[in-house]
């Protein structure tokens, strides 16, 4: 069954796709969403821990810098929609904003649905269509869009936007089906792996720890064989059954680019705001305080309770020795185990649990300007599809509104 012709379809109800939408209707053209699921803004909905990290409240370059994965791409679309754009956006369509920690921007409300409802109204009040429907094919004839067929329907367009997200978070409707479009159109697609996710290692010691949350850490990565670290972060750490999850880790995992197991280890500082000097006269104190007790219950105002097993034995001093004989060698060896707390990383948590996928079309082959594919006429590309992807903070939500905005402008 064909549809009545449109100026463009825009595939896909995510950030991105309401976004290119929403700007293409105020610019009079005629516009039909294709969303698969049956409500809009199904992953928007979640990011966040459901609050929604709308974006970050910082200048272009900023998010450049914070985008590991091809940031140059975005120079364009940055310029032309910037995250004070964004939040002037937002506000516009009544969501207040506020801005925390990092500058990081949430809605006042801490309620990601706000920010996802205030979208579809716009799309409502603007009268653009939405149906429900998985894309199978987009229609070509000489390098050129006609349209794009659904499992229920063809829809006639000049122009068609693929925003179809990446493949974390399945269960919201992305689970790569965007990247299968396009490489059916024959554009390049870099395989997608999972960023900003949790790490796995074999270590034993993770699961003995598991529940445990550390505050106040530092967090080094390193890369086997290189003198530089590849990632250096301060903040909060999480141990699980399978290895490390939390802020840190998920920041971390974005600069891990080729995963292989043993190739990297994250080493925790245990008390970052000590150094040697100061941790060792530390540690005389609680072993003077602790004479006459057992080494291993004499660390109880040092770390919490659940590490204490692990870095007894770690630190190779027996548990049994009494602190008065704990020797200068034993105290160096546990200020190491305390300073360099090492965890050996065996890959990446599954790309179905990464809150954004790396990997995507090609960015050499999509104008920057546009977000238009260079290889067929009236196909465009806009949000986490493209491979681009940055770390948390609201930068990643940032890129899918600038490179929705453009695409929405142009189409």
């Amino acid at each position: 069954m064909t549809h009545n012709a449109y100026d463009a379809v825009v595939v896909g109800g995510g950030a991105a796709g309401m976004m290119a939408a929403i700007v293409a209707a105020e610019r009079g053209r005629k516009v039909l969403l294709v969303e698969k699921n049956d409500r809009l803004g199904r992953k928007l909905r979640i990011t966040g821990k459901g609050r929604c990290n709308v974006t970050n409240h910082c200048e272009p370059r900023t998010v450049i810098e914070s985008t590991p994965g091809n940031g140059r791409f975005l120079y364009g679309a940055l310029q032309a929609f910037p995250p004070v754009e964004t939040m002037r956006f937002f506000e516009g369509l009544g969501v207040p904003l506020k801005t925390e920690r990092g500058n990081r921007v949430f809605p006042v409300s801490d309620n990601a649905h706000d920010v996802a409802d205030a979208l579809a109204r716009r799309l409502r009040a603007l009268c653009v269509p939405v149906v429900q429907g998985t894309v199978r094919t987009v229609c070509v004839e000489n390098g050129a869009v006609t349209g794009v067929e659904t499992d229920r329907a063809v829809y006639c367009a000049p122009a068609v936007l693929l925003a179809c997200g990446g493949a974390s978070y399945p269960g919201t409707g992305s689970n790569g089906d965007g990247a299968r479009l396009a490489k059916a159109l024959g554009h390049t697609v870099v395989p997608l792996r999972p960023s900003l996710v949790a790490l796995v290692s074999d270590d034993t010691d993770c699961p003995a720890m598991q529940g445990l949350s550390l505050r106040n850490c530092g967090v080094t990565v390193w890369e086997n064989g290189k003198k530089k670290p590849v990632y250096t972060d301060f903040g909060e750490l999480l141990f699980t059954h399978f290895g490390l999850s939390g802020p840190t880790i998920l920041s971390a995992s974005a600069h891990m680019r080729t995963m292989e197991p043993g190739r990297y280890t994250v080493e925790i500082d245990l008390k970052p705001a000590l150094d040697d000097e100061q941790l060792d006269q530390r540690l005389l104190r609680d072993l003077e305080k602790n004479k006459n007790r057992n080494f291993s219950n004499a660390l109880d105002e040092l770390l919490p309770q659940k590490m204490i097993p692990v870095v007894v034995r770690r630190s190779g001093i027996p548990p049994q020795e009494k602190c008065n004989a704990v020797t200068r060698a034993q105290r160096a060896a546990l200020r190491t185990v305390l300073k360099h707390f090492a965890v050996r990383v065996a890959g990446f948590g599954p790309l179905s649990g990464a809150i954004v996928t790396a990997g995507g079309v090609s960015v050499k082959e999509i104008d920057p300007k546009t977000m238009r594919s260079k290889q067929i006429n009236g196909l465009f590309f806009a949000g986490e599809i493209i491979d681009v992807d940055a770390y948390t903070g609201g930068f990643n939500l940032q890129i899918a509104f600038s490179t929705g905005y453009v695409a929405g402008s142009n189409l």
